[in-house]
C-alpha cells in the first residue's frame, strides 16, 4: 500500500514536509541530553563526576590512566556526628586505557557511569533499592587482568585540627584532642569488610549534659548509640594480591589490592552496605542479608528504569548552544545528584550531599591547597550530622515543581524523627507543650553544642542558645510543615502522619510567646489581643525583633494551610483552636510602602533579607496576586535588600526576582546562579557560605528557574511569568491539584501547551 523504503515516488511532498518538520520539532525540543561527557582524564578529585543512586553516591575520576572513586552513603556519622565516606577505589587495568580514545561519561537517563576507549569499558553503577555499587569491567577482544584497590585513611585513630573539628558537631567548641576513631578493616582472600563503629558514648551524651537534659535523657531518641556502618568488596574471580601504604592528596592511607585470577574479557566486583544501630555482628548479617538478595542484571534493568522514570516526570530543555543553555544543563546535572539520594532515610546535606572531595582542592580548583584545608576526604565545613534549616530547605523546596515527591520523604521524616525530642525540650525548660527546633539542629533534635553555647552566665535560661547568630530563631521548622501540606496539595501525598509535628510547630510558638509575656508581667497579649512575638528574629539577621515578618509569615500561611487541610478532610480536631491562634497573629508591618523585616529590631547581625520572606518561600506577594507593587518597591528600594543582593550560595535574589516577575533581573541572577561552578563538573557550584559542592546554591537556582517559567495564583497558572522572551524553551513541571504542565516558548511565542488536567492560563507574550 505505501511506498517501499528507498522508494520516494509515491509519497505525497506536503506529506513529506510535513514529517520532516516534525523530525525536526522533534530532534530540537530533546527534554534533556542523555550524557554528560569528558574527554580527557582529570587531575585530581576535584575534577570528579557524581554517579549514584538509591542513597549512595560516587565521585568518579580517571587519574594516571587508574579509575578512582569515592564511596559516600547518607546517614553514616560516627561519634563526632562527622559524615565519613566509606572509602577510596582504585581500578587498575593491566591494559592501559588508550587515551587518544578515552571518554569518561555520566550516562544520565540510565544513571551510571562509564569510561571507555573504545576497547576496554568500566561501567560503575548503583543499585536503587539496596545499597549496591557494581564495578563492571569489559574488554572488546583481548583477555586482561584487573586490580581493585581499596583504600583507607582511617586505619587508625585520627586526632583532629583546629579546623579538621568543623567536619564534626563540636565545630570550635570542641573538646581538646577530639578524635576519629579508626575503622574496623577485616581483609581475606574472597573479600574485605571495612566498618564503622560508634561505642555507647557519642557527642549525643555530651550534648544532653551540656544542654541539661539528663533528667530526660531515657526518652530521648539516640541515633548514633552503636551505630555501624559500612561495606564489603568481592568479586568471585577476585584475590587478595596484597596490601600496602600510600599518600593521596594530603592524607596517608592504606590499601588492600585485589586481582583478577586469571585474564578474562569480563569481570565484575560488588560493593555490599549496611547501617544499624547495633554490634558489628549485626551488621555483618545485614550485609549477608543484602548480599542474599543481589541479582545483578535483574537489578541493573530495575535500577535503569528507575532513571527513566525520574527524567520522564519533569523536565526542562532548550536547544544546544541556547542563550541560557548552561543554565539549564546545570539545572539537569544538579537534579540527577539530588536523585542519588531518593531513597535513604537521611536528607541529603546542604553542604557537599554526597559528593565532598579533598578538601585543599576546594579553594583552588586544583593547585595544591592551603595547609589548613589539607585535611582527609571526610571533612566539609559545617558538620555532617546538624542541619542547617535555612540551608536545608532550598535543596528540597524544588521538588515540588519537579514532581519528585520521593525525594522529599527523607526531609520531612528527619523532622518526624526528632520533633518528640523538641518538645521534650520544651516541657524540661518551660513546662508547656510544642517542639522548640532551633535553626542548627542536630539529628537528634537539640541544640547544636556549640551554637549552644559554652560560655554561658549563670542563670542564663538553659532551653535557650547563647549565640548573637542564633538566638530566638525557631520559625524555620515551618518550611518543611509548608512542604508536607504542599505536597498534600500537590500530589495528595498521605501527610497524616506528620500532621502531630505541623501542630506542635505552631503550639510552640503560641504557648512559648505566652509563656514569655508572662514573664515580663501579667498579661499574656498585647492590649488588641494580639500574640507578642519578642524577643524574636529575622534569620540570623534581624535580632531581638519585635514581631518578626518572616515568622509572622510563616506561621500565617502554615496555620492556614493545615486549617484548609482538615476542612477538605472534615476533620475538626485542633480546627477551632487553630482558628483562635490564627486571629492572635498580628500583622505584617509595612512602612514606606515596604515590607518592614519586623515592627522593631535590635541590630543587623548577617546578611538575610528576611522582609522579602513573604514573597518566597511564604508566597503572600507575587505574580498576579494583590500589592505586587509593595513588594517589587521591596526588592527595588529596601536599603538592606538592595545591599544584601547576590547570587552566591543560599542567596534567594534569583528566587525573589523571578516571583516578582522582573524579567531582566531574573534572567541576570540566573546567569550567576545557575552557571558553570568553578569545577570541572559544572554544578559543582561552591563553597560560596558553605562547603562545596553547595547544594543549597544549587537548590536555590533551581527554585528560581521554575519561578521563571511557571507560578499558580488560585485556579491560575502563569506560564514563563519571568522568563526572557529571546530564550527558546521547553519544560515539564507540575503545580497543585496534581496538574503538569507543559509548555514551550519558541521564537518569543507560546506554543505546544498541554496542561493536564485542564486549567486557565496568562502568558506575557
Amino acid at each position: 500500500m505505501g511506498a517501499k523504503v528507498g522508494d520516494f515516488r509515491h509519497i505525497d511532498m506536503k506529506r513529506l514536509l510535513f514529517l520532516c518538520s516534525l523530525v525536526l520539532l522533534f530532534a530540537s525540543l530533546q527534554a534533556q541530553p542523555d550524557t554528560y561527557e569528558w574527554t580527557v582524564e582529570s587531575r585530581n578529585s576535584s575534577e570528579s563526576m557524581p554517579c549514584g543512586g538509591g542513597d549512595v553516591g560516587m565521585n568518579v575520576w580517571v587519574e594516571q590512566g587508574d579509575v578512582l572513586f569515592y564511596l559516600s552513603r547518607s546517614g553514616c556519622f560516627d561519634e563526632n556526628n562527622t559524615l565519613l565516606k566509606l572509602g577510596r577505589f582504585r581500578i587498575h587495568l593491566s591494559k592501559p586505557l588508550n587515551m587518544q580514545f578515552f571518554r569518561q561519561q555520566l550516562v544520565l537517563k540510565d544513571g551510571y557511569c562509564v569510561v571507555t576507549d573504545g576497547q576496554t569499558r568500566i561501567e560503575l553503577w548503583a543499585d536503587v533499592n539496596k545499597p549496591v555499587v557494581h564495578i563492571d569491567v569489559t574488554r572488546k577482544a583481548e583477555k586482561a587482568d584487573v586490580e581493585v584497590t581499596y583504600e583507607s585513611w582511617r586505619t587508625k585513630d585520627i586526632v583532629l585540627t583546629k579546623r579538621e573539628r568543623f567536619q564534626t558537631s563540636y565545630k570550635f567548641a570542641a573538646p581538646k584532642d577530639l578524635t576519629t576513631r579508626r575503622d574496623s578493616i577485616m581483609a581475606q582472600e574472597d573479600g574485605i569488610c571495612f566498618v564503622h563503629h560508634n561505642g555507647e558514648v557519642t557527642i549525643f551524651d555530651a550534648t544532653v549534659r551540656q544542654q541539661q537534659m539528663e533528667a530526660v535523657k531515657d526518652k530521648l531518641s539516640n541515633p548514633l548509640k552503636n551505630l555501624t556502618f559500612g561495606g564489603r568488596m568481592y568479586g568471585d574471580q577476585f584475590t587478595l594480591k596484597g596490601h600496602h601504604a600510600g599518600h593521596y592528596a594530603s592524607h596517608d592511607y592504606e590499601g588492600w589490592t585485589y586481582v583478577s585470577k586469571r585474564p578474562a574479557l569480563h569481570h565484575s566486583m560488588t560493593i555490599t552496605m549496611a547501617t544499624v544501630q547495633g554490634s558489628i555482628s549485626d551488621w555483618q548479617t545485614a550485609i549477608a542479608e543484602t548480599e542474599r538478595q543481589i541479582q545483578a542484571k535483574r537489578d541493573q534493568k530495575v535500577a535503569r528504569q528507575w532513571w527513566n522514570d525520574f527524567w520522564a516526570r519533569s523536565y526542562v530543555a532548550t536547544s544546544e548552544g541556547a542563550p541560557l543553555g548552561a543554565v539549564v544543563r546545570n539545572y539537569i546535572l544538579f537534579r540527577y545528584m539530588l536523585g542519588c539520594n531518593a531513597r535513604g532515610p537521611w536528607p541529603t546535606k546542604f553542604n557537599g550531599g554526597l559528593f565532598t572531595f579533598d578538601p585543599e582542592y576546594v579553594l583552588t580548583s586544583g593547585a595544591q591547597g592551603t595547609e589548613e584545608y589539607c585535611l582527609s576526604p571526610d571533612f566539609r565545613n559545617w558538620g555532617g550530622g546538624v542541619h542547617t534549616a535555612q540551608n536545608q530547605r532550598l535543596v528540597y523546596w524544588p521538588m515540588l515543581k519537579n514532581g519528585d515527591y520521593d525525594l522529599l520523604l527523607p526531609q520531612l521524616d528527619f523532622y518526624l524523627n526528632i520533633y518528640k525530642n523538641a518538645e521534650e525540650r520544651s516541657r524540661h525548660y518551660w513546662g508547656h507543650e510544642g517542639a522548640c527546633l532551633t535553626e542548627q539542629v542536630e539529628n537528634y533534635g537539640l541544640p547544636c553544642y556549640p551554637e549552644y553555647g559554652t560560655k554561658r552566665p549563670a542563670g542564663f535560661d538553659p532551653g535557650m542558645e547563647r549565640n548573637a547568630w542564633l538566638e530566638y530563631e525557631w520559625d524555620t521548622c515551618l518550611e518543611f510543615c509548608m512542604m508536607a501540606l504542599e505536597a498534600h496539595r500537590y500530589c495528595g501525598m498521605d501527610i497524616e502522619r506528620y500532621l502531630p509535628m505541623i501542630h506542635s510547630c505552631l503550639v510552640f510558638f503560641d504557648e512559648h510567646y505566652q509563656y514569655l509575656a508572662n514573664q515580663r508581667g501579667a498579661k499574656r497579649l498585647d492590649g488588641n489581643g494580639k500574640l507578642v512575638l519578642y524577643p524574636g528574629s529575622g534569620g540570623e539577621t534581624f535580632k531581638g525583633a519585635y514581631n518578626s515578618t518572616s515568622t509572622l509569615a510563616a506561621l500565617r500561611t502554615v496555620t492556614e494551610a493545615l486549617m484548609a487541610y482538615k476542612e477538605e478532610r472534615n476533620d475538626t480536631t485542633h480546627l477551632a483552636a487553630l482558628g483562635t491562634f490564627l486571629s492572635r497573629l498580628p500583622d505584617i508591618t509595612i512602612k514606606d510602602g515596604m515590607i518592614a523585616p519586623a515592627l522593631h529590631y535590635e541590630r543587623v547581625q548577617n546578611i538575610e533579607s528576611t522582609q522579602l520572606y513573604p514573597i518566597f518561600p511564604w508566597r503572600m506577594y507575587g505574580v498576579g496576586k494583590p500589592d505586587l507593587d509593595v513588594a517589587r518597591n521591596t526588592y527595588q528600594n529596601d536599603s538592606l535588600a538592595v545591599k544584601f543582593r547576590s547570587h552566591i550560595g543560599w542567596k534567594q535574589d534569583a528566587i525573589w526576582a523571578a516571583c516578582l516577575g522582573l524579567t531582566d533581573e531574573a534572567e541576570r541572577l540566573i546567569q550567576l546562579k545557575l552557571g558553570d561552578g568553578p569545577h570541572r563538573f559544572p554544578a559543582f557550584w561552591g563553597p560560596g557560605y558553605d562547603w562545596t559542592p553547595d547544594h543549597n546554591w544549587g537548590g536555590s537556582g533551581m527554585i528560581a528557574l521554575q519561578e521563571m517559567l511557571l507560578q499558580e495564583v488560585g485556579d491560575t497558572l502563569y506560564l514563563f511569568p519571568a522568563w526572557p522572551a529571546t530564550c527558546d524553551i521547553r519544560f515539564k513541571l507540575y503545580a497543585s491539584r496534581g496538574t503538569i504542565v507543559e509548555a514551550e516558548l519558541k521564537g518569543g511565542k507560546v506554543v505546544n501547551v498541554n496542561i493536564t488536567p485542564k486549567r486557565k492560563y496568562i502568558t506575557p507574550f
